[in-house]
This record gives structure tokens, sequence and C-alpha cells, in this order.
């Protein structure tokens, strides 16, 4: 029987002894060798976490709906609903079923102060479900016409962060219709001073890596013809159909599609109601927090870790109108399922209604305030090395930072205070979060 082995005992050999046996340089070549193409691929297919903001929430808006004033007549409803069930921060806990503290009180400021400011952080305008089949013509002119609506909100600065369509999917029956609104869309905005830096595409009922590989082409041969750097369009992938979670040979599929996007992915949306119902979900119970969602997601989650291609979670259909009791029913269910996905680490959704952007922010922000103290104080730990309750490592650091700028970016947090827990600033945040 071996002895056990005695914590702090002396080791018998001289720290700078060379060992009697040592690698040959014939087998430290063959290694490097060997793991030089591994660590170019494993380089380009993980660059990790991109160093741009993540918006919390896409609002899809049917084309033949979408206006000038979209925008502001979104934040103007929301704004309205808010007033009217939340005024203050005593209702807004009635709203949400929620202790009223300081932490609410400041909440409710926030959330105001942003539905005026921007209520909309990421517009997709919707050439697909929430448009439906309509004469080519017909959507020849309305692709035409929202690009030059969106040309014109960027020019003159009230446009979201991030704004663009979603074109029909790559199956078959729709896929030439799809490639035509895509093209009139881009060359209409080209031609009208150029494709905004916040830009976003969104491919939806994915069901095959060919049908993103086909993308990747198109926007390749635009790129070309326009004279625009190579990658310059980039898209997010629809998770919406099992296929793109289980192919027939038993593989995740969605990981394949991350790499038939050759770099161009930034988004993974959860579709919720069309992978439900491919899931054989009965409509009363199609929801985010289904368990057929949980896998689809988690499997998605896996996938995109470390790629760069960011999470976004799906929707809920009810919508907060009604008598005062409705509205605060609805927003109780939005408010926890919001929250639910931001512990799971699903930082984005889909709004499908003005009145879901009170509580979208109202779960957003609480989420970042009320774990802002101990994070910061958790961070300035670990940037002193002065261990604290929790010894952190770099990779908690990393999460830790990139909690805080989630917090900064959405408005949830002012770098004041957190350059005050921290002595940290955005420089060292963004390099702590590895952006």
């Amino acid at each position: 029987m071996s002895q056990p082995v005695q914590v702090g005992a002396q080791v018998d050999a001289r720290a700078d002894a060379a060992p009697s046996v040592a690698f040959s340089d014939a087998a430290r070549s063959a290694v490097e060798a060997l793991l030089a193409p591994v660590d170019a691929e494993l380089t380009r297919r993980y660059p990790g976490e991109p160093g741009s903001r993540q918006p919390v929430h896409t609002v899809y808006v049917p084309a033949d709906a979408f206006g000038a004033g979209t925008v502001r007549e979104w934040g103007t409803q929301a704004l309205a609903a808010f007033d009217e069930h939340a005024g203050t921060p005593g209702r807004l806990a009635e709203a949400l079923g929620v202790a009223d503290d300081a932490l609410l009180a400041d909440v409710h400021a926030r959330v105001r102060a942003k539905l005026e400011r921007e209520p909309i952080e990421d517009l997709r305008i919707d050439f697909e479900d929430g448009y439906g089949p309509r004469p080519d013509a017909e959507e020849d002119a309305e692709a035409v016409r929202a690009a030059r609506l969106v040309a014109a909100a960027v020019a003159d600065g009230s446009a979201p962060p991030y704004i663009g369509i979603r074109t029909k999917c790559m199956e078959a029956p729709v896929r030439a219709r799809g490639i035509r609104t895509l093209e009139l869309f881009l060359g209409t905005l080209l031609a009208a001073g150029g494709l905004p830096d916040g830009l976003v595409l969104t491919l939806p009922k994915v069901t095959h890596a060919a049908q993103v590989t086909a993308l990747v082409r198109l926007l390749e041969d635009f790129e070309r013809r326009a004279g625009l750097p190579a990658g310059r369009i980039g898209f997010e992938i629809q998770i919406e159909t099992t296929q793109a979670i289980l192919g027939p040979d038993g593989r995740a599929t969605v990981a394949l599609m991350i790499g038939a996007a050759e770099g161009r992915a930034t988004g993974l949306h959860y579709g919720t109601f069309d992978y439900s119902a491919a899931c054989g979900v009965s409509a009363a119970h199609q929801s985010m927090d289904h368990p057929a969602a949980d896998h689809a997601k988690a499997v998605m989650q896996v996938a995109a870790a470390g790629t760069g291609v960011r999470l976004s979670d799906g929707s809920t259909n009810v919508v907060p109108t009604g008598t005062a009791e409705q509205v605060h029913a609805a927003w109780r269910l939005h408010h926890g399922l919001v929250r639910r996905s931001l512990a799971r680490a699903y930082y984005q959704g889909w709004d499908m209604h003005p009145a879901h952007l009170p509580t979208r922010y109202a779960a957003v922000y609480a989420f970042y305030r009320e774990g802002l103290a101990a994070a910061c104080a958790r961070l300035a730990a670990y940037v002193a090395k002065s261990g604290g309750d929790v010894m952190d490592e770099p990779a908690t650091a990393r999460a830790l930072s990139g909690y805080v700028l989630r917090g900064l970016d959405c408005g949830a947090v002012d770098l004041a205070e957190v350059t005050e827990r921290t002595g940290l600033d955005r420089t060292r945040l963004d390099a702590l979060a590895g952006r």
C-alpha cells in the first residue's frame, strides 16, 4: 500500500536539477506540427466575445406597418401604458408582484427615462411571418420604401442603435422572393448613403447548414459588386425548426450552421412558437419556459460559446392590454420570463407590443442594479488581489466585468458609480471582459 503524501513535506531534489531523460527536439517539433492547424482552427472558430454592445431586445414590426414614426409611436404607447398602470414605484411593485423598495424606485425612474430617450434598441422590419405572402410588385415596393425610411432615420439620428430586416427563408417555395427583397433593401440602402453600422439581417426558419452557406455566397457577391470590404455584412440565424437543433444523423446542427456562416453569424435567435409547434407542443403550452424550449436553448448556448455569436430568447404572445388587472397579469408573466432568461445568460429577447417595453426594461434594470454592489466589490478585490470572501479566477473576472458592461450599455447603471466602486474605467472593464 502506498504511503500518504504529507502536506508540506520537503522534496528531496534540487529545483535546478536537469531531468535524466528529456524530450527530443524531434518530438517537440512533431507536437508543434500536429497542433499548429488545430491552433489556427480554434482561433478562427472561437474568437471570443465581440467588443460591441448587445441590445437587450428585438422589436419585430411587419413591413407594411413600419413608418417614419414607428419608434416614436412605440415609445409614446409604452410610456402611456407605464404611466397609466405603473405611474409610481409602488404601482410598479404592485404590477410586478415584487417588493417596493429603494431599488425599485431607482428602476422606475430609469425605465421612464429609457422609454423617453431610447424605447427600442433593435428593430427588425419583418417581411416573413408578420408580413406574409404578397404580390411581388407590392413586396418590391415595400422593400425599397423600408430601406429609404431606414436611411433617412439613420441620417437624422432617429434610428435605433440596431435596425434591419427579416426576409423570407431559404426554403424552395419562398427562396427567390426572400432573395429579391434582400437585394432591393441592401441596394437601396447603398444608393441612399451606404449601409449603416447597426445594420442587422435575420435569416428565419433555417433547416440545413447549406441554407446559411447560400446567404453567405449572396452577401459575398453583393460586397464584391458594391466595392464593400469582404465580410462587411453579417446576419442572425433564427433557430425555430427542430432540424436546426438536431440533424437526421444525430448531430447538433446549430453548431454546423454557425460554421457555415464563415464568421458572418452575429446571433442566434430562438423562435418560441415555430419551434414549439414543430415539437408538437399544444398552443396553450407554447412558452419560453417550456422544457422543449429549454433544451433547444441549452444546445444553442453551448454551440455559440466562445464563437462571438450572441444569443436571443424568444417572446411571449400575451399582450398587456385591457383592464388594469389584465395588464398587470401580462406584465408579471413577461417580467418573470425576462428575469428567467437573464439568469440563464440569454441577455436579449423579442418584444411584440409597445406595452412589453416597460417590463422589459424593469426586469433588465433590476437584474443589473441588484447585483451591482457585489459584482463591483468582487472586481475591485480581484484587481487589487485582496481576495475577500470569494477567490475569483480570470474567467469569473471576465463574467463580472461583462455583467457590469451590459448594465452600462443599456442604461441600467452609470459609469461614475462603477468607477467609484471599482476604480476601473471603461477601457479597463473592456480589457477584463476580453473585449
